[in-house]
C-alpha cells in the first residue's frame, strides 16, 4: 500500500510523526511517556482508525522524547519496536543510568523553557526491542521506507528515508530553533555528526522531518554550514547544567511510574 499521508503530533516537548497508509501505521519515534495518550486518541479521534493499525514504531535513539512512549504504545495497540543494532544498551553501568536520570531532568527543562507544567516522562532505561536494523535495512513492515545510520548526537541514532516522496525524518540530527538551523546541544561524536550531516545531504531530500522544528526545506548550504559549527570535540551534556536542577522532578515522576 502506498504512503498516504505523514502527519505531525507536537508532544511534551517535540514533534512525533506518524506515517499513514489505508490499512497500517508507522510512528516515527514515540514520544515521551506523557504522550501516548493524545497519540492514541489522534488514532482513534482523528484518523477514525483502531490502534491496533499502529504496528511499528521505529525508536531513533534513547533520549525521553524519542523512546519514552514505546513500550506504553506497544502495551496498548502490540505494535513492534524497533531500534538500532548496538553491542550494549544505551543507558549502561551506573554511568548511564546517572545520565538517564539527567536526561529527563534535561527534558523538564526544555519544557519549562517552553512554559510547560511537569509531567511524567519516566520511563525505563533498558529497552528491549522487537527488531534491530542497520544501515540500508527497510523499516519493518514498511519496506518504503529506509534506515540510515546517523551517529553523531549518541552513537547509534538513526534517520528514515522515503525515497518516493524524498522526505527524510532525522529526529536530532538538525533542530530548527528560531528559524535557524542548529544542531543539538549533545554531540558525542563529531566526525560521525559531520558524516551523517553529509550522508543526508547526498540523498538530495525535498522535505526534512524535524523532531525539534517542524517540516523544513534544508539546502546544500544549510547542511556546510551545519558541518561546519560541529565542534572538534565531544559536546556532553553534564550533572550541573540539568539533573541538580532537576532531580527532586525527576523523582516526583519516578515515584508515579505505573501511571500515565
Amino acid at each position: 500500500m502506498s504512503l498516504v499521508d505523514i502527519v505531525a503530533i507536537e508532544g511534551y516537548i517535540q514533534t512525533t510523526y506518524m506515517a499513514v497508509y489505508s490499512d497500517k501505521l508507522l510512528l516515527l519515534d514515540s514520544g515521551c511517556r506523557c504522550d501516548v495518550d493524545k497519540i492514541l486518541a489522534y488514532i482513534t479521534d482523528t484518523l477514525k482508525r483502531p490502534v491496533e493499525q499502529l504496528k511499528t514504531v521505529m525508536v531513533t535513539h534513547m533520549h525521553p522524547d524519542h523512546a519514552g512512549g514505546a513500550k506504553r504504545l506497544q502495551q496498548k495497540t502490540g505494535c513492534q519496536i524497533v531500534t538500532a543494532r548496538s553491542d550494549k544498551p544505551w543507558y549502561h553501568s551506573v554511568f548511564g543510568r546517572v545520565a538517564h536520570l539527567n536526561d529527563l531532568g534535561l527534558t523538564f527543562y526544555v519544557a519549562s523553557r517552553q512554559g510547560k507544567s511537569m509531567r511524567n516522562v519516566w520511563y525505563h532505561p533498558i529497552l528491549k526491542a522487537d527488531i534491530t536494523v542497520q544501515d540500508g535495512d527497510p523499516v519493518p513492515n514498511f519496506d518504503d521506507w529506509i534506515v540510515l545510520e546517523t551517529p553523531g548526537h549518541t552513537d547509534r541514532d538513526l534517520s528514515l528515508w522515503h525515497p518516493q516522496t524524498k522526505q527524510a525524518y532525522t529526529a536530532d540530527l538538525i533542530l530548527l530553533i528560531k528559524n535557524k538551523f542548529v544542531s543539538p546541544y549533545l554531540i558525542t561524536l563529531p566526525d560521525a555528526y559531520r558524516a551523517s550531516l553529509s550522508k543526508v545531504k547526498a540523498l538530495q531530500p525535498e522535505v526534512l522531518l524535524l523532531a525539534h522544528g517542524k517540516r523544513a526545506e534544508v539546502g546544500d548550504e544549510d547542511f556546510e554550514k551545519l558541518v561546519k559549527r560541529t565542534p572538534n570535540a565531544p559536546r556532553k551534556t553534564t550533572l550541573r547544567n540539568g539533573f541538580n536542577l532537576m532531580f527532586s522532578q525527576v523523582k516526583f515522576a519516578r515515584k508515579r511510574v505505573d501511571t500515565p
